[in-house]
């Protein structure tokens, strides 16, 4: 039976639980025929289907991170879509790709800023989180991604700065360390209340990588 026949549009449903049932299903029994068969329909004519094979996709990367990596290029395709539940669905399976197989987003960073500069705020979002799980692979990628991230920070407005900053933590090593705390020391001039104090609570984190 195809696992289309799973999907919440397929059930006439408008919630996420058959969607989400049909991930933990498909990552707990490995099923990459299945998991194949969702990819392939993200280019369905159906809206709806679309929709919920990004779903099911990236709920699955959040299981299983590396039986999604393989249609890291799909991802990367919607990123371009007219279709914005479809462009921040692929950066959240982005996201999900990255903690997994990082060279696969790497190859693909020019796009994902693209798409980031131009999306919504679920989009930028997981746009951060691609690339800080990327940048946290290695070195190279680090000197490579880092100075965009700390762009990013200071381009943020002051109410954002503490969440993108908690977000970029992990991506800090004692090579860049220095540098994002400068940063953030001088963001603290625009902040006050538990915007500063969370922001003081990241710096006080990053001297001790």
């Amino acid at each position: 039976m195809s696992v289309l026949n799973r999907l919440a549009s397929a059930l006439g449903r408008r919630d996420e639980i058959p969607n989400q049932e049909l991930a933990r299903d498909l990552a707990a029994r490995k099923d990459s025929r299945g998991i194949q068969e969702i990819a392939e329909n993200l280019w369905s004519k159906d809206k709806s289907i679309q929709a919920d094979c990004i779903k099911v996709l990236y709920e699955i990367g959040s299981i299983e991170p590396g039986l999604i990596s393989g249609y890291a290029e799909d991802f990367v395709k919607l990123l371009r879509s007219k279709n914005n539940r479809l462009v921040w669905g692929g950066m959240t399976a982005l996201a999900e790709v990255a903690k997994s197989n990082p060279d696969a987003v790497f190859q693909h960073l020019d796009e994902i800023k693209k798409a980031k500069e131009t999306g919504s705020v679920i989009t930028v979002d997981n746009a951060i989180s691609t690339l800080v799980y990327t940048t946290a692979a290695n070195e190279k990628y680090s000197q490579a991604v880092f100075p965009y991230l700390l762009k990013h920070l200071m381009s943020c407005r002051p109410k954002e700065v503490p969440q993108h900053a908690e977000k970029i933590l992990p991506a800090v090593r004692s090579a860049n360390k220095a540098d994002f705390v400068k940063v953030l020391e001088k963001l603290t001039d625009d902040l006050s209340g538990s915007g500063l104090a969370r922001l003081k609570k990241v710096i006080k984190k990053a001297d001790l990588v």
